[in-house]
């Protein structure tokens, strides 16, 4: 492994594919069925899509032409790079089924897109769509990222996420019964959430045929129903310093299965949209002083 003390994400894709490759996020033009009524309305408490996706279009049918222009930005400075379609905002599943696989086929049509990373929620996907995903795509590797954010449905039903954990144990497991990649997103310090559940959340983590995982911090966004419980102090939550997040991830890296690639442990919203925290650290600056607590920890 590149890294001495857990496996990272750059060394998982390295078993996939040969040489550089970059994400090009995509905006399938695509809801959320907790915000269209379709099983609730208002969506996660403290999501604001844009704090994590800025730079999208709805623009469905110029999909070809976001993937071109990502190609271009990156193509000057790696000449021989390759690409993998993100299809990130909102939920990547929740639409006709016609049209979702028309999507991801045009996306793996264009010339140097290799893969597919489908970001969606576990209970927006069934057998059927991920057998056709997986026909679609051929020999092209698909990653399935769900959002997870918790294992605990007390904390789920709190944020209003709108599935439980049994949802995702079905979404992962049929997932790889297909024979797609899987990768899982959790959300640390959610309300109510205390460092234990945290814990039990990874050891949950740990029993399921998961190959890679986000985790990050709890962020506080302009423009959601948990900036509003926030200001009127209506919500409780773990409040993360840089020294003590850096403790939990150690944690959470010492029970993590060794197999189990981390993407990230970090998110950087826009300085505008955020209320707290506000470390000042930039993603690699915040990995750079985990992987420096981990040596002076566990030297190699």
């Amino acid at each position: 492994m590149s890294n001495p003390w857990y496996r990272d994400y750059a060394d998982w894709l390295s078993t996939l594919f040969e040489g550089k490759l970059q994400k090009i996020t995509v905006d399938a033009g695509f809801s959320c069925p907790n915000r269209d009524g379709t099983i609730g309305r208002g969506g996660c408490s403290y999501c604001n899509n844009a704090s994590f996706s800025p730079d999208t279009s709805s623009d469905a049918p110029d999909l070809e032409s976001r993937l071109e222009a990502g190609k271009r930005f990156f193509a000057g400075k790696y000449p021989n790079m390759r690409y993998l379609a993100y299809f990130q905002s909102y939920t990547n599943t929740h639409g006709p089924r016609e049209q979702l696989l028309d999507l991801y086929s045009r996306a793996l049509a264009v010339d140097g897109v290799v893969g597919l990373i489908i970001g969606t929620r576990p209970d927006c996907v069934d057998a059927g769509l991920l057998q056709d995903i997986r026909s679609v795509a051929g020999d092209r590797p698909v990653i399935m990222e769900y959002g997870a954010e918790s294992s605990h449905d007390s904390t789920l039903q709190a944020v209003n996420r709108c599935h439980v954990w049994a949802d995702t144990v079905k979404a992962v497991e049929l997932t790889a019964g297909c024979g797609l990649h899987c990768g899982l997103h959790f959300i640390l310090g959610l309300p109510g959430e205390t460092r234990q559940m945290m814990l039990e959340t990874v050891a949950r983590l740990n029993r399921l045929p998961v190959e890679t995982v986000k985790f990050h911090q709890l962020q506080i966004i302009r423009g959601t129903r948990l900036a509003q419980q926030y200001e009127k102090g209506e919500t409780d939550f773990i409040r993360f310093t840089p020294e003590s997040y850096i403790e939990l991830c150690i944690d959470i890296i010492e029970r993590l299965r060794p197999d189990i690639a981390i993407e990230r442990f970090v998110s950087q919203s826009p300085a505008d949209l955020l209320i707290e925290p506000r470390w000042g650290l930039k993603n690699y600056q915040f990995v750079n002083l985990l992987n420096r607590a981990l040596a002076q920890r566990n030297p190699r």
